[in-house]
């Protein structure tokens, strides 16, 4: 198995008066690289980044916004050798991933429920997020948590296994009120709500009739009080405490939430699951056998969703950041000293996967070997993405974590200004020279130290963007932190946008 030494260069960060080198311990500590409509990101820096991750045989996902990404990556897997690698989940096509099975087959330890629950809600809050909606209140979460968790249980326990269509007929048929709860109780039309009830209490009842027959004879005496029969019951059989718990959820709890919280919380989780049954998203990650997982990529697998934004819209996003978020899970789980290969995730215009828990996972991402690359135009882009209050500290927090940063041609102020006082000031000889001529003649010459921009925040609007018109080189400025290239923290960059790799794996 190949080592994968952090130490080994992937490319040369060379200018006219700088040279270094780009490693793989670089690469784990993550990369963001901005730049303005047209300024040669993608096919610039974004391009040489991917085949050089393709030829040192990293494994990886891609997420796709535009229409056109997938046969970008076609083209860059055949020119490092690794189409065979190239796995693409898309519609119609022969990879797809059951999360559900999937989830409940690597709970490692913890209730499969939570896996679940976690997934569900990460997509569910990164679009409140992007819209602004109730991301903040803590209340309105704990109840999604709440109704998630116990729906999922209640559908477990019922039918044995978790399916989107169950999931979906159950909240849908949920009590809304106690007139509902008592009309559900007597009507001739049993609902899915009160059918998966049923089916619960009776796969609890045959564990306690099970239970009660190998109970020794002296206990029969003690159970005269049902106090305590009721007392053994649920200390002996984990179930029925979970029944309980869900008898008291649903019937007491949620049905006494005011109309307004209850709405929301209500059409955030089945509005959610309504686009999970729709096509693609219920053929590609909620029905049969999993053709793929995310432990492919640690044997050099390159995973692309093909749903790109621009077309699935809204559908699109939930279903990548499913597959994401399930995947940067796997990817922390693993061992790397057994495993070691790099793994990267590519995300160009990355404003549309990101979640709540991207910060916390690019935290660790470097002793997990996960190599980030994430797009986008400026900052305002992350800033909305990650909406509701504080957006700016969450996206100042998240950018922190990426610790190399290429920024390209842009027009916008808030991202150059960024970009400028990051790279950091300098001192420069400021010189002055002063004249007199009166009845005496007079000249004054001064030299003094002066704290500057090192790069200004117009000089990014002057960077060239490729094309015909600049002989297909892109310029850039390159941050990398602690890590100097002799002895700045910065290097100007120039990408040629026809880059061919000269060897293959």
């Amino acid at each position: 198995m190949r080592t994968f030494d952090l130490d080994t260069p992937l490319m040369d960060l060379v200018s006219s008066t700088q040279r270094s080198a780009f490693r793989i311990r670089h690469s784990v500590e993550g990369i963001l690289v901005t730049g303005g409509i047209g300024s040669g990101k993608s096919s610039g820096s974004g391009r040489m980044i991917a085949l050089k991750y393709l030829q040192a045989g990293y494994g990886g996902l891609v997420l796709c916004a535009k229409p056109d990404e997938k046969e970008v990556w076609q083209a860059y897997c055949r020119m490092t050798g690794r189409e065979s690698d190239l796995l693409i989940i898309e519609p119609k096509g022969k990879h797809h991933f059951n999360f559900l099975e999937y989830e409940s087959a690597t709970s490692a330890g913890i209730s499969s429920t939570d896996n679940l629950v976690q997934v569900l809600k990460t997509v569910i809050r990164a679009g409140q997020e992007q819209s602004a909606g109730k991301s903040d209140d803590a209340f309105w979460e704990t109840a999604l948590d709440m109704l998630i968790a116990n729906t999922i249980d209640l559908c477990r326990m019922a039918y044995g296994k978790v399916s989107v269509q169950a999931l979906y007929d159950i909240v849908q048929s949920i009590p809304k009120s106690r007139e509902d709860l008592q009309d559900g109780q007597e009507s001739d039309e049993v609902k899915p709500f009160f059918k998966a009830f049923i089916a619960a209490r009776r796969y609890v009842m045959d564990q306690i009739d099970a239970w009660h027959d190998k109970q020794p004879k002296h206990m029969h005496a003690r159970w005269a009080d049902d106090a305590l029969y009721e007392a053994d019951i649920l200390d002996a059989l984990p179930d029925a405490r979970l029944l309980r718990v869900l008898d008291s959820f649903f019937n007491e709890t949620l049905i006494d939430l005011s109309d307004k919280t209850r709405s929301i919380v209500d059409f955030s989780f089945s509005g959610f699951l309504f686009r999970l049954l729709r096509e693609p998203l219920y053929s590609l990650f909620c029905h049969g056998r999993s053709t793929l997982t995310p432990e492919d990529c640690l044997e050099g697998r390159i995973i692309l969703i093909n749903l790109p934004v621009k077309v699935y819209e809204k559908s699109g996003r939930d279903g990548q950041i499913l597959f994401k978020y399930c995947w940067q899970r796997a990817m922390e789980k693993r061992d790397i000293t057994k495993n070691p290969r790099p793994v990267f995730l590519f995300a160009d215009e990355c404003q549309f996967f990101l979640h709540e828990h991207d910060q916390a996972t690019q935290t660790t991402a470097r002793s997990s070997r996960i190599a980030t690359v994430y797009l986008t135009q400026n900052l305002h882009n992350l800033y909305a993405a990650m909406g509701g209050e504080k957006s700016e500290h969450k996206v100042k927090s998240f950018l922190g974590t990426l610790a190399s940063k290429i920024f390209h041609a842009n027009s916008d102020e808030t991202t150059n200004d960024y970009s400028s006082k990051l790279i950091g000031d300098a001192y420069f000889v400021d010189e002055s020279e002063s004249t007199t001529v009166s009845q005496n003649f007079s000249q004054t010459r001064g030299r003094s130290l002066k704290l500057e921009r090192v790069v200004r925040p117009e000089e990014f609007q002057r960077l060239r963007c490729g094309g015909p018109l600049h002989d297909c080189r892109v310029d850039a400025y390159f941050y990398r932190q602690g890590d100097l290239m002799n002895g700045r923290n910065y290097i100007k960059l120039t990408f040629n946008q026809n880059y061919q790799p000269d060897y293959t794996l």
